[in-house]
């Protein structure tokens, strides 16, 4: 079990979120099953202090057993959630909905943008064994998500990188629901908190990242990826992201504008030599 799973459903549950957000500063925090609010306060900040620091390097093994590194990932954005295989509940239904959001970011920034991974931190049971058992569960089948165990060795520094806590329970753990937005370059860049949470939440910070890279260098494909990440905006009516042509308008005027600009200038600038 984890922030919040045994309180679901209940009135205190969502009384325990609000207050913990408001003390935290956040829009949405999971609360402690039955701690106070300043545990959960003491987690996010934990988590919050991570970002703007490298993710490291760690040896893990996939679900099929083979050894891989966190630094094979690097070259793209990053998403990385923290969960165990013994949870029945809020972990398979938040991966479902990470799913979810990770369908609209894809059909929104284009497949093969960025990968995704879930690391099972309670070892030695989130074996590649169970790992895999449980994306089956959860019913992902992406080439372009892993579901890592790590060494048992490893847990607390790995979890330490990402500002991920979690505390034993006689029911399981308690913990932050959270996603981790790590960029190309391995450092973490964005935290995402929730059970659920509105998609801008986690497709803004990947539309950063890569329009960041786009920007690395100045070649024609880069340029327009880079006008095409502008123009992808979200509709709150479809609850997905669409293309917004408008803006294309808007670029092209601007544009043709500063020409302009830059053509008077010039012929000015002729003529002050030649007199």
């Amino acid at each position: 079990m984890r922030w919040p799973e045994a309180a679901r459903g209940a009135a205190g549950f969502v009384a325990r979120i609000a207050a913990a957000a408001v003390v935290a500063g956040v829009p949405l925090l999971a609360a402690a099953q039955s701690g106070p609010p300043s545990d959960v306060r003491r987690a996010f900040e934990t988590s919050q202090a991570a970002i703007g620091n490298p993710i490291g390097d760690f040896e893990l093994r996939d679900a099929s057993g083979k050894t891989v590194r966190l630094s094979d990932y690097r070259g793209k954005p990053l998403l990385v959630s923290f969960i165990y295989t013994g949870c029945f509940q809020v972990c398979p239904t938040t991966t479902r909905f990470l799913s979810e959001a990770v369908g609209v970011a894809r059909k929104a920034l284009g497949d093969g943008r960025f990968k995704v991974v879930s690391i099972g931190f309670n070892q030695p049971f989130d074996d590649p064994v169970a790992m895999a058992s449980f994306a089956k569960q959860v019913g992902i089948s992406d080439p372009d998500w892993a579901f890592l165990s790590p060494a048992p060795k490893d847990v607390e520094a790995l979890t330490r990188r990402f500002g991920f806590t979690y505390e034993a329970t006689s029911g399981g753990f308690d913990h932050l629901l959270q996603v981790s937005i790590v960029s190309a370059d391995g450092v973490l860049y964005r935290q995402v908190y929730g059970e659920n949470f509105d998609m801008p939440m986690l497709v803004q910070p990947l539309k950063e990242l890569l329009s960041g890279q786009a920007s690395q260098q100045l070649t024609l494909a880069n340029v327009w990826d880079k006008v095409i990440l502008y123009c992808t905006v979200y509709d709150p009516h479809s609850g997905g992201y669409r293309v917004n042509y408008s803006l294309f308008f808007e670029i092209f005027a601007g544009l043709t504008t500063l020409g302009a600009i830059a053509w008077v200038v010039l012929r000015e600038l002729r003529r002050s030599r030649r007199a």
